[in-house]
């Protein structure tokens, strides 16, 4: 479609963009990415044919882009240019025809049938079709955006330049834009190549990207291996972190703030408060973690940790809600806690600090286990999922990875069945070994400070502390449980 061979621009003479070389594919969603003063908008205009080439040649469908007419050129290439706050007194659907101008042959030729089909299907697809006989200074930034983009898709371009498409526009008017493109690059072919400040913006749309660094090309690639972190830190001299997003198959990159935090304060039963209702553990500084619990569950920062009473019997059609009013009752935020519940006294619940090396950890359980279960066999019955009957928390003094996350969450459960069995806990409907109760709950929770921990295992310091405190919490904590219950 495009193809770009050793191409030097740029102004007197002097080289903005020195020797690129690449090919974009028709149907392409191609991003071109770089900080400012990269040379990202003087490669947009080498496209265009607007700036001559210092070196190199620029072919579009095999024919150099300098042997076309202006005229010729529009109607196979389209341009939108970063939105601005001037507009002329133009009616909407008049600016959109302007877009016709490259198809219309002969001298003073008006417009046709065909033109004015075209010009209504892309207003219905840019969503302005309702607002066609408004003028252009009447709309808004992100509807104005909206008129110029049906205005370029009115040429039937194969082609479409895009400088920032999405600068100035609100949430939901950037969405809507590229979820636009990309359907058209699907469904259309159409061939889209765009600037992006916005990295995870041209993470999720773009099919590869383009790095640019000091006018030179960094790397081009497919989004997963443009955003890595030592690329994008290495170009845009910031810290970044790499993440998964929650929902499709992309990567988001996070910036890293520094950490304003004066002091690393020690995990401890300091800020573990205990009465008849519920265990209330609030943290100093929010908390990365990793739990199961009825709210704040999965991965996220949290500050306040509660373990709520309820009675045996308690059956809830919307738990989440209910614990989220108990919580705002206790005048405790439920956006930045995580809540678990129990059958249990709380009054029974065990907690202890380990420390080994560097390391510490703080662990609370509390356990019942009237109703522990064989998880190999429980498929074979029906259980009514009581209240949490073994929760455990597991508060780590340390700065662990995803992977120890994981590795720190398999650790807690393996000292836990370990202590279920030489406690000779059984499955009462099977005779086996439990390995666990049908509501048990787990909480990873870390301050992130200090020296990085890449794994939890058993056979690291951190692993080994989880290993130890949670077998000896837990044991204790059924030890309670069943002298209270003999």
């Amino acid at each position: 479609m495009l193809d770009i061979k050793h191409v030097s621009v740029g102004y007197d003479d002097k080289k903005i963009i020195d020797d690129m070389n690449f090919q974009i594919k028709k149907g392409e969603f191609f991003g071109i990415l770089g900080p400012n003063g990269s040379g990202k908008t003087t490669l947009l205009k080498a496209m265009t044919g607007i700036l001559p080439l210092i070196e190199g040649e620029i072919f579009l469908n095999n024919k150099n882009i300098h042997h076309f007419s202006s005229k010729g050129l529009a109607t196979h290439m389209a341009v939108l240019p970063q939105i601005t706050s001037e507009s002329f007194s133009y009616k909407v659907k008049d600016t959109v025809l302007l877009g016709r101008y490259a198809h219309q042959k002969g001298f003073l030729r008006g417009i046709n049938v065909r033109d004015n089909e075209i010009v209504e299907n892309v207003m219905k697809q840019t969503g302005i079709f309702s607002f066609q006989h408004r003028y252009l200074h009447e709309l808004s930034g992100g509807e104005r955006q909206r008129v110029f983009l049906a205005q370029a898709l009115a040429q039937e371009p194969k082609l479409l330049l895009l400088d920032e498409p999405t600068n100035h526009l609100d949430l939901s008017f950037q969405k809507n834009l590229l979820d636009l493109l990309k359907n058209q690059t699907i469904y259309e072919e159409l061939t889209v190549i765009g600037i992006f400040h916005d990295l995870n913006l041209a993470s999720l749309y773009c099919d590869r990207l383009l790095l640019l660094e000091e006018g030179k090309t960094r790397l081009i690639h497919h989004p997963e291996e443009v955003l890595k972190e030592e690329h994008i830190e290495a170009v845009y001299k910031t810290k970044v972190q790499k993440h998964a997003h929650p929902m499709i198959a992309k990567p988001q990159m996070v910036i890293i703030p520094d950490d304003n935090e004066k002091e690393d304060v020690l995990l401890n039963e300091k800020y573990l408060q205990i009465n008849e209702e519920y265990l209330f553990y609030h943290a100093p500084s929010p908390l990365k973690c990793m739990s199961s619990g009825i709210i704040g569950a999965g991965i996220g920062w949290f500050r306040n940790f509660v373990n709520r009473r309820v009675p045996s019997e308690y059956d809830c059609s919307d738990y989440q809600e209910d614990m989220k009013a108990f919580l705002n009752q206790q005048q405790i935020d439920p956006t930045f806690s995580v809540g678990m519940m129990t059958a249990l006294d709380i009054k029974d619940v065990v907690f202890k600090r380990f420390q080994l090396d560097h390391l510490s950890i703080f662990v609370i359980v509390t356990a019942g286990v009237g109703n522990a279960i064989d998880v190999a066999t429980s498929y074979q019955y029906d259980s009514k999922a009581n209240p949490g009957t073994i929760n455990t928390w597991v508060f780590i003094n340390g700065n662990l990875s995803d992977e120890a996350y994981i590795e720190a969450l398999v650790t807690s459960t393996e000292a836990k069945v370990r202590a279920l069995q030489d406690m000779n806990i059984r499955d009462r409907r099977t005779g086996n070994l439990a390995t666990g109760t049908p509501t048990d709950s787990i909480l990873i929770a870390s301050s992130q400070k200090g020296q990085l921990e890449p794994f939890a295992g058993p056979i690291t310091t951190i692993g080994k502390l989880i290993g130890r405190g949670v077998y000896e919490v837990t044991k204790e904590a059924i030890e309670r449980y069943l002298n209270k219950s003999s």
